[in-house]
């Protein structure tokens, strides 16, 4: 009896938790990556961006190490269907029934997924439900060589999106002349629908990144979640809070690209830092809930942060923001290694050969991201509560830890003193990152901090953590 109460337990003990839902997200930070740019069997570069250069299911799981060692638990990668012609990012579907063979097989996408669990690094994939891939120019109404949808009837009549504050035209209308599949249709509806199920099912996904979101009605969206039964968050390529807010409920979550556009005014930019502080404000009072928004300053879509503004010190505050805050970290492959490609597809470039692992922000995010780690839920189940703000410093806290962030840039010193703070008398600071740092902590509760070298700070405070990141 007790033997096979042994096998009973150990079998229960090693068998996954899944699905996984979206208060257990909370506890990720993502590295997105492309398929097809982030590792490869070769050691060459790549001689056209706008086609494949080779990367591999099975090429990204010889560099899980590197993955594990950024401290990210999670991974996005790009849609599986087989494509239209170079269509390496995933994109322009031809036959959502068959797994691209640029980026392996079935089997090397299962073993990807095993492989990343064995690490506790869960697997989210990208995928799309707005269209197809691309077709001969001029030749609108052929559909033939598209699997499943091969019918003029799974599709909307052609017309292009020319008003993108005409929602109607948004979501029937055609974007980039990709043919735009119409989810009316009972044939489309069940098939997209079954197939997210089944894919997740098949690979014992995590989650979903869902693109093109508004150009989707939004009841669509309500069944296809349903159907996928894992976390969604979804790409609503718009800086309208408001607007983007109004597709969580159909979505789990979505990327937060609202309160993109204002880091970048903030940090990359170096307007006043204020504007965080009305994002953060405004996005409390419309979005259900922020928690778990995907927060980034990098993606494949918009040029780099470096590309910008070249200044790390700069990166580094922004980093720390989007590490700590409220809401879950999305890292963009690259970013590591100091990539600073503009629009697509030099934001896109291969990461090959660059895995240095003693790049100087590759630490930064290392360290950063593994004591976001040794929190744990001290952290992310934590609200976040602004501190100190101004035009060119930022603080704020999540349990007792406290972030300061600015953007001045390399060139200058900054001291500001902080009397709002979740600090007692007497409490104590230790330096991880080693840098130039006086922090005093008075009878009245002030804390007053001068910092002189460019640097991110993490020290302790007793059972309590301070987070300092400017110049």
């Amino acid at each position: 009896m007790r033997t096979w109460l042994s096998i009973l337990l150990l079998t229960v003990s090693c068998y996954p938790v899944w699905p996984r839902t979206a208060n257990e997200w909370k506890s990720r930070i993502i590295y997105q990556l492309l398929t097809d740019r982030f590792a490869s069997s070769q050691s060459s570069g790549c001689s056209d961006l706008h086609s494949y250069c080779g990367g591999t299911f099975k090429a990204i799981i010889s560099r899980l190490d590197y993955i594990q060692g950024l401290g990210v638990n999670a991974i996005w990668i790009s849609p599986i269907p087989v494509n239209t012609p170079n269509g390496y990012h995933g994109y322009w579907a031809k036959d959502i029934t068959a797994v691209n063979p640029q980026f392996g097989t079935e089997d090397e996408l299962k073993s990807l997924v095993s492989e990343c669990h064995k690490r506790d690094i869960w697997v989210m994939l990208d995928v799309v439900a707005n269209h197809m891939g691309n077709q001969r120019h001029g030749d609108w109404n052929n559909f033939t060589f598209f699997t499943p949808f091969d019918q003029q009837a799974h599709y909307h009549a052609f017309c292009e999106i020319k008003d993108f504050s005409n929602q109607n035209q948004v979501e029937v209308c055609r974007l980039a002349d990709l043919p735009d599949l119409d989810q009316s249709n009972s044939f489309v509806d069940s098939t997209l629908r079954s197939w997210v199920s089944s894919t997740v099912q098949k690979y014992q996904l995590d989650g979903l990144r869902v693109d093109t979101v508004p150009e989707v009605p939004k009841e669509f969206w309500s069944q296809y979640s349903q159907s996928a039964n894992v976390f969604t968050i979804g790409e609503v390529f718009n800086g309208d809070f408001d607007y983007v807010a109004g597709y969580q409920g159909p979505m789990d979550a979505l990327l937060n690209y609202p309160l993109y556009y204002k880091l970048l005014s903030a940090y990359q930019k170096q307007q006043s830092m204020r504007s965080i502080h009305d994002g953060v404000t405004t996005e409390r009072s419309v979005f259900k809930d922020v928690s778990i928004l995907g927060n980034f300053i990098d993606n494949h879509d918009n040029p780099r942060f470096l590309h910008g503004n070249s200044q790390y010190t700069v990166l580094y505050n922004a980093l720390v923001y989007i590490i700590f805050a409220e809401g879950i970290p999305i890292i963009y492959y690259g970013t590591e290694q100091g990539f600073t490609g503009g629009g697509d597809p030099d934001n896109r470039a291969p990461l090959w050969p660059h895995y240095n692992s003693n790049h100087v922000i590759y630490q930064f995010i290392s360290k950063c991201v593994h004591f976001r780690q040794r929190l744990g839920s001290s952290l992310y189940g934590s609200s976040q509560v602004e501190r100190y703000v101004d035009d060119q410093f930022f603080s704020f806290s999540r349990g007792q830890v406290l972030m300061c962030t600015t953007n001045t840039g390399s060139s200058q010193s900054v001291r500001r003193t902080i009397t709002y703070h979740p600090y007692k008398t007497g409490d104590r600071e230790f330096n991880v990152l080693r840098c130039s740092l006086t922090c005093i902590y008075t009878a009245y509760m002030v804390i007053t901090c001068i910092l002189y070298t460019p640097c991110g700070i993490l020290s302790y405070t007793w059972s309590s953590v301070l987070v300092l990141v400017f110049t």
